[in-house]
């Protein structure tokens, strides 16, 4: 019986010498994993080209996915109010999602998230190896445990080490927080008022970080 040949990776659909430009356009037509086939369209990731902030989320959300833009729902708003508090200018980062397609699971005429599993992941993380080439941020900000350990390690914890200043071999410096939308799932007024705090506390360490 002949040997199961591995499943590709989005790498093969990668242009000769690559620009975000190009990347962007050759995601569109990605297929290296059945997500293509859930998601309206592939979210690639936005932002200043030569960002010194790059941050990765998880994955498009409804409302990105009919967009076609990164970050634009309720998560994306919660963001920007975040960045302001931190002093953070997000026209002048790169936000973007270690998984480019919309997982999601039908729940009455609602498309609930679903989590992007190992496989998923790995045939997806290409796109976000060549958009921190491209970019060259000096700081990525993981948001949220499926795109710390994509970048860090499965043993990573966003629980224990979430603000941190660690390495990787993906950036020189990383760090990782929660995900917005976990704020937003908060219990309770209180919680996501301490929730939110705890965020923007995070996000200043970046700006002493870069200054």
């Amino acid at each position: 019986m002949a040997k199961a040949v591995a499943a590709d990776t989005a790498q093969i659909y990668v242009p000769p010498k690559p620009t975000l430009t190009s990347l962007r356009k050759a995601s569109k037509g990605c297929q290296a994993c059945d997500l293509y086939k859930r998601g309206t369209q592939t979210v690639f990731g936005e932002g200043t080209a030569h960002a010194k902030v790059m941050f990765a989320g998880e994955q498009p959300g409804n409302d990105e996915d009919l967009a076609g833009k990164p970050f634009v729902g309720p998560a994306g708003k919660l963001l920007d109010r975040a960045l302001e508090a931190a002093g953070i200018d997000r026209t002048q980062t790169y936000v973007t999602n270690v998984v480019k397609h919309f997982k999601w699971v039908p729940r009455g005429k609602k498309r609930i998230h679903e989590k992007p599993n190992a496989g998923e992941i790995r045939a997806c993380l290409p796109w976000l190896e060549w958009e921190l080439k491209m970019v060259r941020p000096e700081i990525l900000v993981c948001l949220g445990a499926t795109a710390a350990q994509a970048v860090l390690g499965k043993q990573f914890r966003v629980t224990q080490q979430r603000g941190k200043i660690l390495q990787s071999a993906l950036a020189s410096k990383v760090m990782a927080t929660v995900h917005p939308s976990s704020i937003l799932r908060a219990p309770d007024e209180e919680t996501r008022r301490l929730e939110m705090q705890h965020f923007i506390d995070d996000l200043r360490i970046i700006v002493r970080h870069l200054k």
